[in-house]
């Protein structure tokens, strides 16, 4: 395989895995909190984490879950002295290496495939998350839930008898950060939808039975999955 055809991450992994060693980090771990001062970048190898930011009043907004062969770059490049923009915790026990954020730089500066590589991976999350901005907008509450729900299939969904199962252990609580609700309106939502058989709910899993349902609601455009992700 030539370099070119590498991601921005699988560069990562193979230019600093003989440099890094992989650290080990249990579940609910913080990697770094909102205006930290940035140290690290991060590749995740395995495990789950979500990224997010708490409201001054103390609500807390999950804007994105990562999972597995993952980068976690959440500050202002090239910049100095850079923060951190949001939070990041560990869902799972996970393993990454972390890059210090000068080495990261001078390997992006230095080596014109992987600028490639980052700009087209910066390009692809700006999509992203421009879509779940209009998706959010457009749909309100319960058809922001919905897209979710949807966005959630699209990046840990299991094809099952029963429907498409996210295989990512989710409480009703970080459902309602993920769609920046209440839990409340979240829960009287997905009561509504299990009430319909559209979804059900185990061991703090969803699985969507009728997955065409959630689509006509929110006029589902059927991008690509590389766009509607979670991540």
């Amino acid at each position: 395989m030539q370099k070119s055809s590498f991601s921005i991450y699988n560069l990562l992994v193979y230019f600093f895995q003989k440099k890094e060693p992989i650290q080990k980090i249990k579940a609910g771990s913080v990697l770094f909190q909102e205006k930290d001062s940035v140290e690290y970048v991060y590749l995740l190898l395995k495990g789950s984490i979500s990224l997010g930011r708490v409201h001054l009043r103390g609500k807390d907004f999950i804007l994105k879950i990562l999972n597995d062969q993952e980068l976690i770059v959440e500050y202002q490049l090239f910049k100095a002295n850079p923060q951190y923009q949001f939070y990041a915790k560990t869902m799972t026990d996970c393993e990454m290496i972390l890059i210090k954020k000068e080495h990261f730089e001078e390997f992006i500066k230095n080596d014109p495939e992987a600028m490639n590589a980052l700009v087209a991976w910066l390009s692809t999350g700006y999509l992203k998350a421009q879509m779940k901005c209009q998706d959010l907008i457009m749909n309100g509450k319960k058809g922001g839930l919905y897209s979710i729900l949807i966005r959630l299939c699209n990046t840990y969904g299991i094809k099952t008898e029963d429907g498409i199962l996210i295989d990512l252990p989710l409480t009703h609580q970080e459902l309602a950060n993920l769609t920046y609700g209440t839990r409340e309106v979240i829960q009287r939502a997905l009561k509504d939808l299990r009430e319909k058989e559209i979804i059900t709910y185990d061991n703090q899993k969803f699985t969507i039975k009728k997955l065409n349902y959630l689509k006509e609601e929110v006029d589902c455009q059927n991008c690509s999955f590389e766009i509607c992700g979670l991540n």
